[in-house]
């Protein structure tokens, strides 16, 4: 039985890669489950797809976690050809190409892009249990929205000791009363 091996890359932390083996005859619901458990900071929660790529990374064929269609267009389907669901897809039915390259989408909210390369093709191993991540290097960082929201909650929490500490230090009732007497009606 044929399997693949794939090099996964994030972008956005240098030296992230992680490798998979995985069966040609699995579901890209695998894929995507293999995925999620090896990366730590992604869930099961999220919705998630993979796109087929040509060598461009021009997104040829978009494979959904759930069925997601409708009956209007976006600019997606204008660029992606066809639709498929992740448990219903075969990776056989669609790696076709010595070096595929897909995109795999994760969080469509808080989106975090995964380059995906096929390596190689090659005889299963009897016994080992596929799919598996082979390699592993790098972790995620915090998200930017989590660190902001973080950050501005201390700023508004330091912005309102200080406005008690400014009222307290600067203005007394004294204050106002020497402003009232000086304004003429």
């Amino acid at each position: 039985m044929y399997a693949y091996k794939f090099r996964l890359i994030f972008d956005d932390v240098d030296g992230f890669v992680r490798d998979y083996e995985i069966l040609a005859k699995q579901t890209f619901k695998d894929f995507h489950n293999v995925i999620v458990g090896s990366i730590a900071g992604l869930e099961n929660k999220e919705l998630a797809s993979f796109y087929i790529c040509d060598r461009k990374w021009d997104k040829q064929v978009e494979i959904t976690l759930i069925d997601m269609n409708d009956d209007e267009e976006n600019e997606d389907d204008q660029r992606v050809k066809k639709k498929a669901i992740m448990s219903k897809t075969h990776l056989r039915d669609v790696i076709d190409d010595p070096h595929q390259r897909l995109i795999y989408e994760y969080d469509f909210l808080n989106m975090k892009t995964f380059y995906i390369e096929l390596l190689k093709t090659f005889n299963s191993t009897k016994g080992i249990s596929y799919p598996r991540c082979t390699a592993s290097a790098g972790e995620m960082l915090k998200t930017a929205s989590v660190s902001i929201e973080n950050n501005l909650e201390d700023l508004l929490k330091s912005n309102e000791i200080l406005d008690e500490e400014d009222e307290k230090d600067y203005y007394d009732e004294d204050d106002f009363q020497s402003l009232s007497n000086d304004i003429e009606l």
